[in-house]
């Protein structure tokens, strides 16, 4: 259903293929739907090398002789799912032994292969990225912590900052991006990154195929469940007072524990200052050729 899923789902595809488990096999994805999710869309355009790809019902699929035939739909219901790393759990279900896999075959590194065309946007030739929302709202960062995250950046370094969220402020190096309409879009976007901020796993994820500093915070999830395999990630683990693993917020209480867990005692944020210069101080590095 997101990007972020799909991702590491077709992430653990390219690790099965390339470790030849497959055996000469050709596996089929079949697929529901997504109407207004044009990115994940062309995701799996993108990645038809490694599967085709056909739309739930697939009526054909009552004739033909498949080997074996797996169900990943609803995961995030499953509770083999929760607790464990998002990748090792895709290649567990392939038949995989997630162990005989090396890091590096579990990061998303095909990616960057797969997109050979990335379609600039308006704006500036470096920069950093920040990030603030997420596709579950118990994920979202608050707006007093992206506000001062910008404030923070704008303040310990000279680079523009481009931001996904609306600006809660105004400084000439401040610019919004607003949303992006393909996939090679996205990925320029990404990729001409010289840090990127965020507490959006999708685009955490997407940072790794270029392998481009980021800086990642998780308040529902512990982050070797998502980014254990990324070398280029900073996490920050803010634990809220919930279920572990929690995907949905149940109610407005669950939304507001998760909120309260970005801030210390007194709702005092001076500590991403401290966070966000370490992260500055790692990555200085000249641009990419």
């Amino acid at each position: 259903m997101t990007l972020g899923d799909s991702l590491i789902g077709l992430t653990a595809l390219a690790a099965v293929r390339s470790a030849d488990l497959l055996e000469g096999r050709e596996p089929l994805l079949i697929r529901k739907p997504l109407f207004g999710h044009r990115l994940v869309n062309q995701l799996y355009r993108l990645a038809r090398p490694l599967a085709e790809t056909a739309w739930f019902p697939y009526r054909a699929a009552l004739s033909r002789p498949f080997e074996k035939r797996i169900d990943i739909r609803e995961f995030a219901f499953d509770p083999a799912f929760r607790g464990t790393a998002m990748i090792d759990f895709f290649l567990a279900r392939l038949g995989a032994d997630p162990a005989a896999i090396p890091a590096s075959a579990k990061r998303n590194l095909w990616l960057a292969r797969a997109i050979r065309e990335r379609s600039p946007l308006a704006l500036p030739g470096r920069y950093i990225l920040v990030c603030p929302r997420a596709a579950m709202a118990l994920r979202t960062m608050p707006l007093p912590v992206h506000a001062k995250i910008l404030e923070s950046l704008l303040t310990l370094q000279t680079l523009p900052v481009v931001t996904q969220g609306r600006p809660p402020l105004t400084d000439p190096r401040l610019h919004y991006c607003p949303a992006v309409a393909s996939l090679a879009e996205l990925a320029a976007l990404v990729s001409g990154a010289q840090l990127i901020v965020s507490t959006d796993t999708a685009m955490v994820h997407l940072a790794d195929a270029w392998s481009v500093p980021t800086l990642a915070f998780f308040v529902t999830h512990r982050p070797e469940w998502r980014v254990r395999d990324y070398p280029s990630c900073r996490a920050i683990h803010l634990p809220a007072q919930l279920p572990p693993a929690i995907e949905f917020a149940r109610d407005a209480a669950d939304l507001a524990i998760a909120e309260a867990a970005w801030f210390s005692p007194g709702r005092d944020l001076a500590w991403l200052a401290n966070l966000l210069s370490d992260a500055i101080r790692a990555i200085a590095r000249p641009p990419a050729a």
